[in-house]
């Protein structure tokens, strides 16, 4: 009796587990279909000025990778570079000089904005310093792209034209990360996936939908729509300052779209696992507003969706239970079906597919060894710089 009664317990988990996976599958913004890319665009009757702002602290081993195409921009308006030189001790702003001397193309200006005040948090003060210089051109858009980012030479026009057309006031790529070792191959698509998951792109341009988030590496944002968010100013506690910033957009009345991109790429490579986890851990239990509760909740969520299935299944086929088996396997494909729109986005055999629980529990730890970081004092960090942590961040200015 006990025995029929733990198998009955697996096979009820596991049906809610396939449950829950039918209503990602329909329910929540088709999130696993990667067709959500620049919307349709026109030219425009008159090209407006651009500011283009790119926050770098010790960005010389991808400078040359990325830098380059923001200056090759083949843009028929007026566009300027700005690049923020945010304390490195690698020589970026020197390089990054030395690279337009070489290459040409768009006007550079490098800057320093020296320490940043108590208050401010990741790269936020370089991103302020750097619209402020751009303000005094009096553009009409800003693009904030991270040093790690290439762009296509059309990158820029393509942008615009959407925004114009769209009528949006921030248009936002997620770019294409460098996926080439064994643990990019694990980790970096489902970042991308999980990403989708909690922020659907196809709810975030809808008007009236709550939904806001922004992919920090390529933002193409109007000029007037930052002022009116007080942006950065008005976000600069945040660890995840690309969604902070598509909230305070949207909160103040903009329009925004964010899609995947066909045309940004970034360079910086992530070979080891100790970097994906690093890269993952830094922010992930500021996503969960550093609440013990949602982290408990988190948990429990990840393994209910991602890890009963396969455990169903290896328990039914050990307890020589058919229905368990069946119900663990149907979650199972369910689930490895709607991550292969996004390893095929990504041009990537699909053996990882089913390889998807296996993943998630890597995120599963990332996120409690984020929240054990918190707790230890350790607090937000960027290139080497870290923080207070948001509970000791005083509100000054």
């Amino acid at each position: 009796m006990g025995q029929t009664a733990r198998v009955s317990a697996i096979v009820w988990t596991a049906a809610v587990s396939l449950a829950a996976w039918l209503w990602l599958l329909l329910c929540q913004g088709f999130f696993w279909r990667t067709d959500v890319r620049l919307p349709p665009r026109g030219d425009p009757g008159s090209w407006p000025d651009v500011c283009v702002v790119v926050p770098a602290r010790d960005e010389a081993a991808v400078l040359p990778l990325s830098l380059p195409s923001l200056l090759a921009q083949d843009y028929p308006g007026r566009a300027e570079v700005f690049l923020v030189d945010d304390g490195s001790t690698d020589g970026t702003g020197e390089l990054a000089r030395d690279l337009a001397a070489r290459h040409g193309g768009l006007p550079l200006t490098v800057a320093s904005p020296g320490e940043p005040p108590a208050g401010w948090t990741g790269k936020l003060w370089a991103v302020r310093h750097g619209v402020a210089l751009a303000r005094a051109r009096d553009p009409e858009y800003l693009l904030l792209t991270d040093a790690d980012i290439a762009h296509e030479p059309d990158s820029l026009r393509l942008l615009v034209a959407a925004a114009r057309t769209g009528g949006f006031d921030l248009v936002s790529q997620m770019a294409r990360l460098r996926v080439e070792s064994l643990w990019e191959r694990l980790v970096v698509p489902a970042f991308v996936y999980f990403f989708a998951q909690l922020y659907p792109f196809r709810r975030i341009g809808r008007k009236g939908s709550r939904t806001a988030a922004a992919a920090g590496g390529c933002v193409l944002l109007r000029a007037d729509a930052a002022e009116r968010a007080r942006v950065p100013d008005a976000i600069r506690h945040a660890v995840i300052d690309d969604v902070a910033l598509a909230r305070a957009v949207k909160g103040s009345g903009g329009h925004i779209w964010l899609g995947l991109a066909d045309r940004v790429d970034s360079v910086r490579p992530y070979p080891r696992l100790h970097d994906l986890w690093r890269m993952v851990s830094r922010s992930a239990y500021a996503q969960l507003r550093h609440n013990p509760l949602l982290l408990l909740g988190t948990v429990a969520g990840l393994a209910l969706v991602y890890l009963v299935p396969p455990s169903a299944v290896l328990a039914g086929a050990a307890g020589g239970d058919p229905a368990a088996v069946l119900v663990g396997a149907a979650a199972w494909l369910v689930m490895t079906a709607t991550y292969v729109p996004m390893l095929r986005y990504y041009r990537q055999p699909l053996w990882p597919a089913p390889l998807l629980p296996f993943t998630a529990f890597l995120y599963l730890l990332m996120t409690v060894d984020s929240a054990v970081q918190h707790y230890r004092g350790r607090g937000a960090a960027w290139k080497g710089r870290t923080y207070a942590r948001p509970d000791a961040v005083t509100d000054e200015g």
